[in-house]
């Protein structure tokens, strides 16, 4: 059985996303989409998704982006550094077939850990 996304695995509040667009200390991203993060006041990563219905039109490919991005946030490695971790969508993201998208969220989840490292 997947590991589920637990409540506390997410950012649950305005509050929360509002902390992480005010405080972004790292960014990493490609052309279809962005992760703004910054360090977590818990002992684990928390991820929020801002999938947009004007970059994304039908709810098939935001569910789809959504399912993919949270499947890959629970493969991440126990964090050194926890973040608070908000993904967003830009234009052209629902376009992406499933292993490219996969590919590139995997990519910048990466980037971004390893940037929160140095």
């Amino acid at each position: 059985m997947a590991a589920s996304f637990r409540k506390h695995q997410r950012l649950l509040t305005a509050r929360d996303y509002r902390t992480v667009f005010s405080c972004v200390s790292v960014k990493a991203g490609q052309r279809e989409f962005l992760l703004l993060a910054r360090p977590s006041t818990q002992p684990h990563h928390r991820l929020g998704l801002a999938v947009a219905k004007k970059h994304v039109s039908r709810a098939v490919r935001r569910n789809r982006i959504k399912r993919i991005a949270r499947e890959r946030f629970r493969q991440l490695p126990p964090p050194a550094v926890p973040l608070d971790i908000v993904f967003l969508t830009r234009p052209g993201a629902g376009e992406l077939d499933k292993a490219a998208l996969a590919t590139g969220i995997d990519r910048q989840f990466r980037r971004l850990i390893e940037r929160a490292a140095a």
